[in-house]
């Protein structure tokens, strides 16, 4: 009984994740889809373009949100169902099914956004406080070069090496998952990276147009 009341709160997890929140609130007070503007992505970069900048902090709040209630549903497992390093190891599952349940989304025909956002979500409640070394590194890059995916890529890729070289982690579990999001982001972002190739990449913001317009 235990087991299959832990596989129903996986399911839960995946459900939770794969709300589409920008798709769904696009529609139900823009009258736009969001999926049909811009990068295509629904997501909160262009949610912001598309239906601007509270739409798409409204929408990023949420998927963080699914990210961390996902991993916090490990309290719901049965009272001695689970031991201390395999309840670490649920909150992991738990954690990876809401980022599955965002990409790959139920909602949407098994179609959705790119996952950083509960990925996010994920890494607070898995992580704690460590994660401010992340959005020093995402802001770094974002400030620097001006693209949403270049910050994403590269901040996860360097997630497992600021696991085991500055805090030293000794969780398989936590280990397993910096792993896996090191391999998911650029996954999802694969369009992006062809298109930072070509030079067809649009910019979150530039430094440079703010110092012409400032010329004008």
């Amino acid at each position: 009984m235990d087991v299959v009341t832990l596989i129903a709160i996986v399911l839960l997890a995946y459900l939770l994740g794969s709300i589409p929140s920008s798709v769904w609130m696009g529609k139900l007070f823009f009258g736009k889809d969001v999926r049909e503007h811009g990068s295509g992505n629904p997501g909160a970069t262009n949610t912001a373009r598309i239906l601007g900048w509270k739409a798409g902090i409204i929408v990023l709040l949420f998927d963080v949100f699914k990210g961390w209630a996902s991993a916090q549903l490990v309290f719901l497992a049965p009272h001695g169902a689970l031991h201390d390093d395999q309840s670490v190891y649920f909150k992991v599952i738990l954690a990876a099914a809401a980022v599955a349940g965002h990409i790959f989304s139920v909602f949407l025909r098994f179609k959705g956004g790119k996952g950083v956002a509960t990925i996010f979500g994920a890494i607070i409640a898995l992580y704690g406080i460590k994660v401010l070394i992340l959005v020093g590194i995402f802001m770094l890059v974002l400030l620097t070069t001006g693209f949403v995916s270049v910050a994403s890529v590269l901040t996860s890729v360097s997630f497992p090496f600021v696991e085991w070289l500055i805090f030293s982690q000794d969780s398989a579990a936590l280990i397993g998952f910096a792993v896996l999001v090191a391999i998911v982001v650029p996954l999802t972002h694969r369009k992006n990276i062809g298109r930072l190739l070509k030079g067809e990449e649009s910019r979150f913001f530039s430094w440079r147009r703010k110092k012409n317009d400032r010329q004008v």
